[in-house]
């Protein structure tokens, strides 16, 4: 694995295309983006406000009693992010999925299980997984050995559901 240049966040005209897709869930269209991404409402860590951002789903996690246990989640764009930083400040949020919403905790994954899932990823989805790394900074050679250096890098987040 080769680090490359690390992607800064999204400004002007390429931030307000990022945030599209909050308006498809305000609209009730959410279900147009299928699974492959949720809308994680949660509270700003000084502001005390709500806020929204919709990440795309790396992995979902197996299904209990007909729900499933969770949704993974990565900081494309580092620990720097808002969203991040409000999630490790207040971990009590509300995640929809197109149009299911549920409560949610956040869990904050460490290397080892960043890099356990990241090889999983790359090795069911090659093309995906080179993909993704990509665009998080990381050269991946397509080896299991080099998803899971690299998934030690990436932050990930577990949104698990709250029970009960």
């Amino acid at each position: 694995m080769r680090i490359t240049e690390r992607p800064n966040p999204p400004t002007g005209w390429k931030r307000r295309f990022f945030r599209m897709p909050i308006t498809l869930y305000r609209w009730h269209l959410g279900a147009l983006l299928g699974r492959r991404f949720v809308l994680v409402e949660h509270v700003g860590r000084r502001s005390g406000r709500t806020r929204q951002v919709v990440l795309e789903v790396v992995n979902h996690d197996e299904v209990r009693h007909g729900a499933p246990d969770g949704w993974v989640v990565a900081a494309g764009f580092g620990t720097t992010s808002d969203w991040y930083r409000n999630l490790h400040a207040h971990p009590r949020a509300r995640a929809q999925v197109g149009r299911d919403t549920t409560a949610v905790d956040a869990e904050f994954l460490d290397a080892d299980a960043g890099g356990e899932l990241m090889a999983h990823y790359g090795s069911a989805h090659p093309g995906l997984g080179a993909r993704l790394c990509s665009t998080m900074g990381f050269e991946v050679d397509g080896s299991e050995a080099d998803f899971r250096e690299a998934g030690r890098n990436i932050h990930f987040v577990r949104l698990r559901p709250v029970r009960g």
